[in-house]
């Protein structure tokens, strides 16, 4: 069953917050009483708590009972104990009643049964051993109307602070300066194919600028060191999870696939990202596009198929083999200034990030932003983490394609 509660002070009910709690048939009103005051942050508990019914009747403890039955100059029906009767056994689907929390001050909530059961594992997940609130409103009230820490009644509220806790912008808590990654060191060991080196080169650094770039390596590393790299691998897909740039996901999904010793999602090619990306990224103006051989993964610039520039031996045949070529159109600017809004957001300095966010916008941009990230000493960060935009974004059109990197 369902207990739907609106709270007020001193006889006032509205506008006060309300909550609705699911109730259970072996829940006593003592149950409801405690979950109402939890709900409603009250921590001083030496206060009494009162149910009264709409027949009259009163569910307290004996004692209370005893003495209200005594002040209004009469016996009263009471239910005596508040910690054994159930909700359910005395209430029926409609019913309306109330709770008086603190008799001194009247925190009273007017209480319905509402008119339907609800199942408790398909609406709240669990099946709850206390009455749980699952849904409320409104702002939560003081137990005793204080409005900030020191509130006395009198003084007059606290100033609102003059600048922003640095949590609201994205500065909080301060990081550990941990050493950058050493990317010319990680590219040698991918290249040389050395598991040892690339675990020392990625292992208690700053990869988060790169990783698109350690998780090329990772395959070669899970082949030579499993149970090394395994962690490793674990926490570039997390990583790659929590920042969800251009194809961070596909990344994270073949990564996992080599943990799991599962087959690729779609075709595995060969495919030389970084060579791609040369092409993906350059000048529209000079070529529109480009080929990937989908057999051997070579990247075609698109005069690759014209004779008279290339020369006879050189130019690739697309229309003698279709299936064996992938048209791909280049990147437009507008990836590039995406690049840099994502750096700039990425800056913890909340001083530095406004100013990078500033100078990207109107003509120019680029060129006031490359200024800056050298004033900065920002360059090696900005170079891994645009080279990993550039890399993902590759990984993610081939994604599109039905393909993999193999």
């Amino acid at each position: 069953m369902t207990v739907e509660l609106l709270g007020g002070r001193g006889g006032e009910l509205w506008p006060w917050p309300g909550r609705v709690f699911a109730v259970g048939p072996s829940h006593t009103f003592m149950d409801l009483a405690d979950a109402v005051n939890v709900a409603f942050a009250r921590w001083d508990r030496a206060h009494l708590s009162v149910f009264t019914l709409a027949d009259g009747r009163v569910v307290t403890d004996e004692e209370t009972g005893a003495e209200m039955a005594g002040s209004v100059g009469g016996p009263i029906r009471t239910l005596t104990d508040i910690e054994t009767t159930k909700v359910a056994r005395v209430l029926d689907p409609g019913a309306e009643f109330q709770f008086t929390f603190d008799l001194g001050d009247d925190w009273i909530h007017r209480c319905v049964i509402g008119e339907e059961k609800i199942d408790p594992l398909e609406v709240l997940g669990i099946r709850p051993d206390r009455p749980l609130p699952y849904w409320g409103w409104g702002s939560m009230p003081d137990q005793y109307g204080r409005r900030w820490a020191a509130d006395d009644g009198e003084s007059r509220p606290p100033r609102k602070p003059a600048h922003p806790h640095p949590m609201l912008l994205h500065a909080w808590p301060a990081h550990e300066l941990v050493p950058e990654l050493d990317l010319s060191d990680l590219r040698a060991a991918i290249a040389a194919a050395d598991a040892d080196r690339f675990l020392a080169a990625v292992t208690g650094r700053d990869v988060d600028d790169a990783l698109q770039q350690v998780g090329a390596g990772i395959p070669m590393a899970l082949e030579q060191r499993r149970e090394q790299t395994e962690p490793v691998a674990l926490s570039v897909i997390n990583r790659l999870t929590v920042r969800a740039g251009p194809g961070d996901e596909v990344l994270a999904d073949d990564l996992l696939a080599r943990l799991r010793r599962e087959p690729l999602k779609g075709r595995v090619v060969p495919v030389d990202l970084e060579m791609l990306c040369t092409e993906l990224e350059g000048d529209p103006s000079m070529s529109t596009g480009g080929y990937l051989d989908l057999g051997t993964g070579e990247v075609y610039d698109e005069t690759a198929t014209d004779a008279m520039l290339v020369g006879e031996g050189a130019a690739i045949d697309v229309e003698e083999e279709p299936d064996r070529w992938l048209w791909f159109h280049r990147t437009d600017s507008t990836e590039g200034w995406r690049d840099m809004a994502s750096f700039a957001q990425r800056q913890h300095d909340p001083a530095l990030r406004a100013r990078l966010e500033r100078l990207i916008e109107g003509k120019g941009a680029f060129g006031r932003f490359r200024d800056l990230i050298h004033e900065e000493n920002l360059a090696e960060r900005w170079y891994a983490y645009s080279t990993d935009r550039q890399l993902g974004r590759a990984r993610g059109l081939l994604a599109d394609e039905g393909i993999r990197v193999g």
